[in-house]
């Protein structure tokens, strides 16, 4: 599947979608070389750069410490604009990274899918819809083929299939990768926030007993004297 390798028209582009502008804004005013960088990556969330995410490398691009050619759905055009961009020498995709990824989307076949949901949880742009149990779907105009669904079903029920064009559009992609970071962080630091209430109250419980059971030996005392 990972053939020849088409030019993108799509890097570097910026879909003004509306959403998270505000956020972008801030990255922009503190980081503008990783923000130029980040807007280079297909914004496929891979990880096959080796980062947690696009812009993670575009970080670790900005900071000497990953190279530009780490990126294979970027491919040859993603480390030419790369270079022209930090005025290196463009550079083969590394072997270590993988093979070029050309544009695809995942698709389930529904009719094996058992509804574990593991799928949605590693989608990293939330283009996987169903619930518990249920049958779920991929919503392909947001698929960024990112192939991160692919090992946890069990059932080994999702494929891939070439777009034979381009890739979802990458700010898209990007704003929605931004929006489940921001409502996964939303929910663990509510998790956690939750856990010290519980400790908080287990202490209080406790220290109540322990004044209760000191008022019992106090009463005790007075009795017995």
């Amino acid at each position: 599947m990972h053939s020849s390798e088409p030019e993108f028209s799509n890097l570097g582009a910026v879909f003004d979608l509306g959403l998270a502008a505000d956020a972008r804004k801030t990255r922009t005013d503190q980081d503008p070389v990783v923000e130029r960088i980040n807007q280079l990556l297909p914004q496929t969330q891979c990880r096959r750069c080796g980062y947690p995410g696009c812009r993670p490398y575009a970080e670790a691009i900005a900071r000497g410490e990953a190279g530009i050619n780490q990126c294979p759905p970027g491919g040859t055009a993603g480390i030419r604009a790369l270079a022209k961009l930090l005025d290196r020498q463009p550079l083969p995709l590394n072997p270590e990274n993988g093979e070029f990824m050309p544009p695809a989307v995942a698709v389930i076949d529904e009719q094996a899918c058992i509804g574990c949901t593991r799928c949605i949880q590693a989608c990293p742009v939330d283009a996987i819809l169903g619930a518990s149990r249920q049958m779920h779907t991929v919503i392909a105009d947001e698929c960024t083929g990112c192939e991160l669904c692919l090992p946890p079903c069990p059932v080994d029920c999702i494929d891939l299939r070439s777009l034979g064009a381009a890739r979802a559009p990458a700010q898209m992609a990007r704003q929605r990768f931004e929006a489940r970071e921001t409502r996964l962080a939303t929910i663990d630091r509510e998790r956690r926030q939750n856990l010290e209430k519980k400790k908080g109250g287990l202490h209080n419980d406790a220290e109540k007993k322990r004044k209760i059971a000191a008022a019992l030996s106090r009463v005790q005392a007075r009795n017995a004297g």
